[in-house]
């Protein structure tokens, strides 16, 4: 019987070789040219391994077979972003996106395919859920990256793609790990994100891990009423509830905020967002809401998004207005394989309709 060893922390997975190792009369010291193959210098397939012997690598092969993630769809934008879409064993589909700023490349992976949260403004929210991904789902998208050009290793991870993390809780924590340990990617706790809608049982375990994780928020809006009505989880998670648990949150939070015309980008709005951040000192994301994840909703006009993160400066709240990427590609979260299941198309839109980084 093989072991899916992408989804074991490396702890775990030097424990596994190990045994195996001893098991088949092999010398310990292999362990330590076999595990940096994983994630450190990852191979395709065991045969790419060439300081092992040929027969050890076929052993390998049977036992420890590396699972891949299928590239169905690559796009690639004007500013540099790329988009993903990989297909999984069963025939399932998830996106990542590549984000390159200067000498930051920042992934957006996945952690569901789909999303049973239904937010308004989010494609995979409308798309509903389909399954949750193992640790190797989730990690092998960075891993899929490094394979393609090891130039391209991700500096960033955010959790910010399709599905909500905190409800593929035991799959997550075990993916941290692989990005953060030596052994695995290797990545610095502080340059890993995970972005919740606040599923408060979960968030209360991530809080407990002791490594300096960020966390970011989906929150979009600064009243239950409204919050309600953008995002469903509202009636299960409420406001005020979310509000006090990111207070015993030991880090600082960002708030991820994406601003809809006519519906969560008043100036009054701002001011009630404003007394939800200046308690936690968060830092408020202001994202430009991505046309592809919502037609029938309102690009918020520049001038509004500019106003609505001057308001919130001025009411003490560190605030940052971001630029939309990927606009002349299907970079809205989920937008991709929607496409690629329907066949839509998807409307241009003009770079002057979205706001830039002040």
């Amino acid at each position: 019987m093989s072991v899916d060893l992408l989804s074991l922390p490396p702890d775990a997975a030097r424990v596994a070789l190990e045994q195996w190792l001893k098991e088949h009369g092999e010398p310990a010291y292999r362990v330590r040219q076999i595990l940096p193959r994983v994630w450190q210098r990852p191979v395709t397939i065991w045969a790419e391994a060439t300081d092992l012997p040929a027969s050890l690598r076929g052993a390998l092969e049977e036992a420890f077979p590396l699972r891949r993630l299928a590239l169905r769809t690559h796009q690639v934008s004007s500013d540099g972003t790329e988009k993903f879409l990989w297909a999984l064993d069963d025939g399932e589909a998830i996106e990542s996106v590549l984000i390159p700023e200067g000498k930051r490349r920042t992934l957006c992976i996945s952690s569901q395919a789909g999303c049973a949260l239904g937010c308004v403004f989010c494609a995979t929210g409308r798309m509903g859920f389909r399954r949750n991904l193992s640790a190797s789902e989730i990690a092998g998208q960075v891993r899929e990256i490094v394979l393609r050009d090891p130039a391209l290793k991700p500096t960033n991870v955010v959790f910010m793609g399709m599905g909500e993390p905190l409800l593929n809780w035991e799959a997550v924590d075990a993916t941290l790990t692989i990005l953060n340990q030596p052994e695995g990617l290797g990545i610095g706790a502080r340059h890993i994100t995970l972005s919740t809608v606040g599923i408060l049982p979960n968030l209360a375990k991530f809080a407990k891990r002791p490594e300096q994780f960020r966390l970011a928020v989906s929150l979009h809006a600064p009243s239950a009423a409204l919050r309600k009505e953008l995002m469903p989880i509202e009636k299960k998670y409420t406001l005020p509830e979310l509000i006090d648990a990111l207070k015993q949150f030991r880090r600082r939070v960002t708030l991820e905020y994406v601003l809809i015309g006519g519906k969560n980008d008043s100036l009054d709005t701002a001011d009630q967002l404003a007394k939800l951040a200046q308690p936690l000192d968060a830092l408020v994301n202001l994202l430009p809401l991505h046309p592809g994840g919502a037609p029938d909703l309102t690009v918020s006009p520049r001038a509004q998004m500019l106003a609505f993160e001057r308001r919130l400066k001025e009411r003490g709240v560190e605030a940052v207005l971001r630029r939309s990427r990927g606009l002349d590609i299907s970079a809205a979260c989920g937008q991709l394989r929607v496409e690629v299941e329907t066949g839509g198309g998807r409307r241009k839109v003009r770079a002057e309709e979205h706001a830039h980084i002040e």
